[in-house]
């Protein structure tokens, strides 16, 4: 499925860049880590909306509460990554929460592979890949074609 294949590809973007953060806070280096946040998050704001949009509706029936947690999970580490928006922040907190966050990140990650996707792959019929690929080619992908 061209949709699991290109969400599970952002997933391994967004982990490289989680080990950047992380040798970034162990260099104190908050200018970078702010950076990375940016890049993190324009990577996951496509990815988020075509699982919001497309594979979360499509479970929620069967999986409400786990459904519900994931969304979750995307407002908090959204709201973390979005300090960085305008540069480094200058709370001294910032750079241990974002560490925590992108633990948080990490997990759900995990989560989405083990768990969701797979649900996806078992339930979800033709019509709704198809609806699902539309919805990713309307807010595209950072991420180059496959073999480039």
């Amino acid at each position: 499925m061209t949709a699991i294949d290109d969400l599970t590809r952002e997933h391994d973007l967004v982990v490289n860049l989680i080990g950047e953060v992380r040798a970034a806070h162990a260099a104190t280096d908050t200018a970078r880590m702010a950076e990375l946040a940016r890049q993190i998050t324009n990577v996951l704001e496509p990815h988020t909306y075509v699982e919001e949009h497309g594979l979360f509706p499509m479970l929620a029936a069967d999986f409400p509460d786990q459904v519900m947690a994931l969304q979750a999970d995307h407002r908090h580490i959204e709201a973390v990554l979005g300090e960085a928006g305008g540069g480094a922040p200058a709370d001294p907190g910032w750079p241990a929460r974002l560490v925590e966050t992108l633990h948080l990140l990490r997990e759900h990650i995990l989560k989405e592979q083990d768990g969701v996707f797979p649900a996806a792959l078992a339930s979800l019929n033709p019509e709704d890949w198809d609806a699902v690929d539309t919805l990713r080619a309307t807010v595209g992908t950072l991420l180059p074609a496959p073999g480039r």
